[in-house]
């Protein structure tokens, strides 16, 4: 089960970042599915994974699509509510270096009631899938309700922010990447920063883009592994795709 995020990606391209109050001409504008939650739920249901996603929407154009995604991928959206807000959107920026720059407004994400029939979707699972762009107070309540029903608890610790003591003491696997490991155990450097976090959390895998990923467990490295070497298009949706894979 993946409870997170759907939002409506609304993409523009461009040859390089905007300076302030500078108007530029971009080379396309498309729109998309999006999400970290929503990305994530595609991600492991394509790699073969059996998928439910708890998630809220607008009764509106967005949201339809949204829906239309989800089913369209073979997701179960029993947990998807539709809520007098609007859908989620975010506005991103990729640029010709393939980087990319993010504003979400989070609308229906807001929603922070967990209800019955969700709960028992997350009692069902063998995972459940959480990041940051839901209420805290939800995350930390379904959390609780896996813990207590025996469900691997998987935390994406994104958008960064700290601290989150709470979250991270409810989850049995983080995946961040290196700012946000960073970010959460007050060290530079990647791999201190996931040997730290393993104290707490008992797997620790920090996303390092072209240099791979590491491992971490019980206070030390048990695993680097190396990227596949490409060339980067976009890098939107990257880590969502990594972690809804690996669960």
């Amino acid at each position: 089960v993946v409870l997170g995020s759907a939002n409506v990606d609304l993409v523009v391209r461009q040859p390089r970042r905007a300076e302030p109050g500078e108007t530029m001409f971009g080379t396309s504008f498309q729109t998309g599915p999006g999400g970290k939650g929503l990305n994530q739920a595609v991600a492991a249901a394509r790699a073969g994974g059996d998928v439910a996603f708890i998630g809220a929407i607008g009764d509106d154009a967005f949201g339809a699509q949204l829906r239309e995604v989800l089913d369209a991928e073979g997701i179960d959206t029993r947990g998807l509510r539709v809520t007098a807000l609007p859908t989620g959107v975010a506005q991103i920026t990729v640029t010709d270096d393939g980087e990319n720059a993010i504003t979400v407004v989070a609308g229906a994400n807001e929603t922070a009631e967990l209800r019955d029939p969700e709960r028992a979707l997350i009692a069902e699972a063998s995972h459940l899938v959480v990041q940051l762009e839901r209420p805290e107070a939800l995350l930390i309540e379904a959390l609780r309700h896996a813990r207590a029903h025996g469900v691997t608890t998987v935390l994406t610790p994104a958008p960064a922010r700290a601290p989150i003591d709470e979250l991270l003491a409810l989850a049995d696997v983080i995946v961040p990447n290196a700012g946000e490991a960073a970010l959460l155990a007050g060290v530079a450097d990647a791999e201190e920063a996931a040997v730290s976090l393993s104290r707490t959390v008992p797997t620790v895998v920090v996303t390092r883009g072209a240099e791979g990923a590491v491992v971490a467990q019980r206070g030390e490295i048990v695993s680097r592994v190396p990227a596949a070497a490409v060339t980067a298009v976009d890098t939107t949706g990257a880590g969502d795709t990594f972690t809804g894979v690996l669960v």
